[in-house]
């Protein structure tokens, strides 16, 4: 009777190799001798895939964390400047809450992609596949996307250094050139904003060359007084000055004053007549209603004193005109 023999592959000699031991349990040589591909890589890959995923459950956990404020400053925005007024922003909570999610969603993105794409490359190396050629073909494809994509690109660059900045924030009022009013949402795009019609205004990121901002900080309320060319200055001005101070030190201006009223005196003269200047520091957002107050107010004590208005019977020009 003739026995066969089981062929002994030469990497079953090896101690403590997965040939071996698969060799020394089956007997079976291409068993054996596959045990490298059929057991060893796969559990590599498949440990390789669970601490990717733990790596990135962690990671996105800890951004989490620090993007909850719970009616706080997030942990996320302690670090970065923050324009906001304090006192005045009645959305200052969402305002903090929608920037630490903006940017905590970037800090995510950012974290997935490092944690598969390294993940992905460590799993090709064990399949023994050369990354040389795929890491240039990466490249070359990521250059025409960048060409392609380059307005996408600068969106969201803008919006990002936005974000970190704290150049707006929801509830501010703010100037970017093409479009003005009330931001409502911002976004790594794109900004949204409300004008004083109620019209929407979605304005690219990208597209922003400058950006006024009405609610930072303070604000000065100007208020222009037109009177006619034989008015009298000098009456006109001191009742100016006694009747806003006395309504800058009654509430609700008095709230929303930081500084004594200025009266400047004659800003221009036209044909229509001459313009008086006055000003006054108001917390930021709050310059509209002061000028409403402080017009009615003077315009009220012009007609009380006898001033007559210019030809065509307007007091006030706005601004600028």
């Amino acid at each position: 009777m003739i026995h066969f023999t089981a062929a002994r592959p030469q990497c079953a000699d090896e101690a403590g190799s997965w040939c071996k031991q698969i060799f020394e349990i089956t007997g079976n040589d291409w068993l054996a001798s596959s045990a490298s591909w059929l057991i060893a890589k796969p559990v590599k890959i498949i440990l390789i895939l669970v601490i990717a995923l733990l790596v990135k459950w962690l990671a996105h956990r800890v951004i989490g964390r620090l993007t909850r404020g719970n009616g706080k400053m997030p942990a996320l925005l302690k670090p970065l400047r923050e324009r906001a007024p304090q006192a005045l922003n009645p959305l200052l909570s969402e305002r903090r809450a929608q920037r630490a999610q903006t940017i905590g969603s970037v800090l995510k993105s950012t974290v997935t992609f490092a944690v598969y794409g390294l993940a992905f490359i460590l799993i090709l190396g064990e399949l023994g596949v050369n990354l040389g050629p795929i890491i240039a073909s990466a490249g070359i494809v990521g250059v025409a996307l960048g060409f392609g994509a380059q307005n996408l690109v600068k969106d969201f660059l803008s919006g990002m250094f936005m974000m970190l900045e704290d150049q707006y924030g929801v509830g501010d009022v703010v100037d970017v050139g093409e479009a003005s009013g009330t931001v409502e949402a911002v976004g790594l795009r794109v900004t949204t904003l409300r004008d004083v019609n109620g019209t929407v205004w979605y304005v690219r990121n990208g597209e922003i060359l400058r950006v006024g901002n009405s609610s930072q900080g303070f604000a000065v309320a100007v208020v222009d007084l037109l009177l006619g060319e034989r008015g009298d200055v000098e009456e006109a001005t001191e009742i100016m000055n006694r009747v806003t101070t006395e309504a800058l030190a009654r509430e609700p201006l008095s709230t929303d004053v930081l500084g004594p009223v200025e009266v400047l005196g004659v800003e221009k003269v036209t044909a229509e007549g001459i313009t008086l200047r006055m000003t006054v520091k108001v917390r930021a957002g709050r310059q509209w209603s002061v000028q409403r107050a402080l017009r009615a107010e003077t315009m009220a004590a012009f007609e009380e004193a006898g001033i007559a208005p210019p030809m065509g019977g307007r007091l006030y020009t706005q601004p600028g005109q």
